[in-house]
């Protein structure tokens, strides 16, 4: 597994998607990037959990074995307690589920971190804060769809924004070290609103990988994060 040793600051994280990347030529497109991202997530869907079907473990394995940042994995699956000893075995760094796919989640997130990942929950649009309340002792991160997921290049749901500062309230007042990500239609327009909303790691995938030099708009990415890190003192 790469460790990651900035989880623990504020700084904000970027967190380019390859799902929207070219998976038949994804070492160049990972390439193109050009080291301007903190980490690599990779939306693992079933056809089941969600419509679409992309890849494992397998190919989570191989990816992690050419680059040298730490891969964050979403498991948009059913049955993820069936899935997350062959991803932690891949090299991922960090493993997160979802709350509707997970009857005993608490459980699942103990064993994340026994495997020795970052244990993340996440949540679709519609599933209310209070189901991950009383987790976040167990948990590092968590996860906010801000569009239902499934497939990649949908809108940000506005309405979502309310629900970020309402999920950073809810950490801070918790006094746990929980890392809050937004995950969908997330591009430099929508940036700076949500982490004034209280975001601290950014998941983008087509603003990023349909840009004509996705180097150069995840370089952009990080310089927009860096001057709201300084402006919400999170340096």
């Amino acid at each position: 597994m790469k460790t990651f040793e900035d989880w623990a600051t504020r700084r904000t994280l970027l967190c380019p998607s390859i799902l929207s990347a070219d998976l038949s030529d994804l070492s160049n497109s990972v390439a193109a990037l050009n080291d301007n991202y903190d980490m690599l997530h990779c939306d693992v869907m079933d056809g089941s959990f969600v419509p679409l079907i992309t890849f494992g473990s397998q190919m989570v394995k191989q990816l992690s074995g050419k680059i040298d940042k730490p891969l964050d994995v979403h498991l948009m699956v059913q049955n993820p307690e069936e899935q997350v000893r062959s991803f932690a075995e891949a090299g991922v760094c960090s493993l997160v589920f979802h709350r509707e796919a997970s009857f005993h989640p608490q459980r699942l997130l103990n064993e994340i971190r026994s495997l020795g990942c970052y244990a993340g929950v996440s949540l679709n649009p519609a599933t209310p804060l209070e189901d991950v309340k009383y987790l976040l002792p167990d948990m590092d991160m968590l996860l906010l769809m801000t569009v239902n997921p499934g497939f990649g290049g949908q809108a940000y749901l506005s309405q979502m924004t309310d629900k970020i500062r309402s999920a950073r309230a809810m950490i801070d007042d918790s006094g746990y070290q929980v890392r809050l990500q937004v995950d969908g239609g997330i591009s430099r327009d929508n940036l700076a609103d949500v982490l004034r909303a209280g975001a601290d790691m950014v998941v983008s995938g087509s603003a990023i990988f349909n840009a004509a030099d996705p180097g150069l708009e995840a370089q952009a990415f990080q310089s927009d994060m860096r001057e709201l890190d300084r402006e919400l003192k999170r340096v």
